[in-house]
């Protein structure tokens, strides 16, 4: 999840560790805490592949004024995203199988992403996530329905509260699909570039032509 995160991130543009990690956090949000313990040996992995390459630190550069103290000179290296790095994240992001949506934290980067997923493949995610979430929410319902008499009250109201959740999460996803799906409707079935345009009121039509004077003699 970490370096798919960190490709699509350098997919928009360059940046330097301290840029990377500040961005990483507020994509993942609370699904995970990024350190540069965690963050520079993913980049190095990613460097040893061929993904992204780096620019050398330069000497006058300043890092944020946040920018942590222990930071130092190697935050100033910029990471670049290489052809081979773009080629594995169009790879990654055409990834449709259980994968994708099983984990829920993948699935969350991979929605963040989404703009760089294909439409019949943002769908099939969507779906599969739905079907994913649908199955945690049955399943949640028959332990319920099994331990409800043996439960305390506030144990049963924890159970509910995640069923709440579950249940949530299928209605937003399927509001997502219905509206993929009529995107997708709606792209499929506009016009093209030359059709259903109006006439241009600056163009006027050609006068007919005169009558053959000896057609009518």
């Amino acid at each position: 999840m970490l370096e798919f995160a960190i490709l699509g991130l350098l997919q928009q543009s360059s940046m330097h560790g301290y840029e990377l990690r500040k961005e990483l956090a507020q994509l993942l949000g609370g699904l995970r805490s990024i350190s540069f313990g965690s963050l520079y040996p993913a980049l190095k992995r990613l460097h040893a592949a061929g993904y992204i390459a780096t620019a050398a630190p330069d000497p006058k550069a300043l890092l944020p004024a946040d920018a942590p103290p222990l930071t130092g000179r190697r935050g100033k290296i910029v990471y670049t995203i290489t052809a081979e790095g773009k080629e594995r994240f169009h790879e990654l992001v055409s990834q449709t199988g259980p994968e994708a949506y099983d984990d829920g934290g993948l699935f969350g980067v991979r929605l963040a992403f989404f703009r760089h997923t294909a439409a019949d493949a943002r769908l099939r995610i969507l779906e599969g996530r739905r079907r994913t979430v649908e199955r945690q929410r049955e399943g949640l319902r028959a332990s319920l329905a099994r331990t409800r008499e043996r439960l305390d009250r506030y144990t049963l109201e924890l159970q509910r509260h995640g069923l709440d959740s579950v249940d949530r999460e299928v209605r937003w996803l399927s509001e997502l699909i219905d509206k993929e799906r009529l995107t997708e409707h709606e792209r499929r079935h506009s016009p093209g570039p030359d059709e259903d345009r109006p006439p241009d009121p600056s163009v006027k039509p050609s006068a007919e032509p005169p009558s053959d004077p000896a057609s009518t003699s």
